[in-house]
């Protein structure tokens, strides 16, 4: 029985259970660039060089322990440009008797999945992706009359099955969660290591050259390209996270300052959202870390509450609510996208500077992309799909089952709190606080009104105003609705005409008077 096994550009994992059982005498590994995959949204040029060079390096890797591999390159001769239609003219020309897939991380993608077996009369096998530490039957299970969903009670159980930083029945250090040491902000003596990056070779040299040409209007720039793409490098990628970074990762991992968009982050998501690392190892490989005394709990419990129980968590909610859940705006948000995500050209620094630095890196770690773009979004009331289009496009690791859950349910609360309990609606005082940004910004920080004021510090309590009716029984935002309660039917009326006055300028590509022609960085 001759079988097409299908990889798709996040599955490059050898043990993918597409690949179980495959037979290198009879079988054919069946990987396709397509151009559907590469313009659905205007991926950044890094990430789309990422996946197309990862993805050749697998292919070489398969091959090179006799695996044949149908390869099609995004310009290759007869490209469909679907992978519907690069399957297609797979089955013409090896005649399988039945194609093996494992499910794909997005609802669109599953949906042309169950179509094949009709489409092309040959039996379509759809196994689970068991690379993610919980299944999503095991999820549903988990949520099962549940009326919201904590990501920490779900966290617990995942520790107690995986045994990750278990002491028997308890946690280790006796709490399950750390998050509370977790938020300081940079000290100027405390300095960011230099992170492991690597030259592009042979194969990525010619990705880059072909991204440059065919994808030049797509965001972000190539220069600073310097991803791992085969298994090897993202494994010395981790290792250099784990010994370098980790030790401090937990106490700063809040912490944003200028020319430091990496920190002692892992920056290995784009390698663990490919493929090309598993969740499991990366949690092993933290807690030995602790275990052996190279790096505190606070930090190792920190990091591993990312993957065990924010990653896997977020993939539950996906497949559980999609596809209505992208179809909510419980705060009625429409307000589109400013022209500034894209270009940077804002006198607000902190946004200027993430964007930039999206830009340049196609990453900024989750405080910059919750509590600058995200809590800016919030704040001026943007029109879910659009910001989430947007985060989809930007980053190296965004693909939509990760990306949609963040930003609808964490960033924008779409979901009414399904996923949050609370909006993550912030002024400028938390900014200031964990950022060097506010230093030369074009706008005062402690200003709360006028000219000068610092925008999220009237569109806060514009959105505290705005949302009255929706949020003030939320008992974690008690406090910020009593503060608003005592305040003055003058200082309300003063806030709602501030924050109108700015976002209508937003419109018209203009900022507030005192502002305007200021841009903070030349991007």
């Amino acid at each position: 029985m001759k079988i097409l096994r299908l990889i798709l550009g996040d599955q490059l994992t050898r043990s993918l259970s597409a690949l179980d059982g495959l037979s290198p005498e009879t079988d054919v590994v069946l990987m396709a660039e397509v151009a559907d995959e590469t313009r659905y949204v205007p991926h950044h040029k890094q990430k789309i060089a990422l996946i197309l060079s990862a993805m050749r390096h697998f292919a070489e890797d398969l091959r090179a322990d006799g695996v044949e591999v149908d390869y099609s390159r995004l310009n290759c001769a007869g490209n469909s440009g679907s992978l519907t239609g690069e399957l297609a003219r797979a089955i013409a020309k090896h005649a399988p008797d039945r194609i093996i897939v494992t499910e794909p991380g997005e609802w669109r993608v599953l949906e042309m999945m169950r179509g094949w077996s009709e489409a092309f009369g040959i039996p379509v096998e759809i196994r689970e992706d068991d690379r993610f530490l919980c299944s999503r039957g095991r999820f549903a299970r988990w949520a099962e009359g549940r009326k919201s969903f904590r990501m920490e009670f779900f966290y617990r159980e995942m520790r107690r099955e995986t045994g990750l930083l278990m002491a028997g029945e308890e946690p280790e250090g006796g709490q399950w969660n750390f998050d509370k040491d977790n938020r300081k902000a940079l000290p100027a003596s405390v300095k960011a290591p230099k992170r492991a990056r690597f030259a592009p070779d042979a194969i990525t040299r010619d990705v880059l050259a072909l991204v440059a040409r065919d994808f030049a209007p797509h965001f972000g720039t190539l220069e600073n390209f310097g991803w791992a793409v085969t298994r090897a490098d993202a494994l010395e990628a981790l290792d250099h996270f784990i010994q370098a970074c980790l030790p401090l990762y937990g106490d700063y991992q809040d912490a944003m300052k200028t020319g430091e968009p990496f920190l002692f982050h892992s920056i290995i998501s784009p390698y663990l959202n490919c493929g090309l690392l598993t969740p499991r190892e990366i949690c092993v490989a933290a807690e030995r870390a602790w275990r052996a005394g190279d790096a505190p709990l606070n930090g190792v419990e920190g990091f591993i509450r990312q993957i065990l129980g924010w990653r896997e968590y977020v993939r539950g909610i996906y497949w559980l609510q999609m596809p209505a859940y992208a179809e909510t705006n419980a705060l009625e948000a429409h307000r589109p996208l400013p022209d500034f995500f894209w270009d940077g050209q804002t006198s607000m620094n902190c946004v200027a500077q993430v964007v930039k630095e999206t830009r340049d890196n196609a990453y900024a770690h989750h405080i910059q992309r919750l509590m600058i773009t995200g809590n800016f979004a919030l704040l001026a009331g943007i029109e879910p799909r659009e910001i989430e289009a947007w985060y989809l496009a930007v980053f190296a690791d965004a693909y939509e089952w990760v990306e949609l859950p963040n930003v609808h349910g964490m960033v924008m609360f779409a979901d009414g709190g399904l996923l949050a309990s609370k909006p993550y609606a912030a002024s400028g005082a938390y900014i200031n606080r964990m950022s060097d940004y506010c230093t030369g910004c074009a706008y005062d920080v402690k200003v709360k009104s006028g000219a000068k004021a610092c925008p999220f510090n009237y569109l806060y309590w514009n959105f505290m105003i705005s949302n009255e009716a929706r949020l003030a029984g939320n008992p974690r935002m008690g406090m910020a609705y009593r503060t608003l309660n005592a305040m003055t039917p003058e200082r309300r009326a003063e806030v709602i005409a501030e924050s109108e006055a700015f976002l209508d300028g937003l419109a018209k590509g203009a900022q507030t008077p005192a502002a305007q022609g200021q841009i903070a960085l030349d991007l």
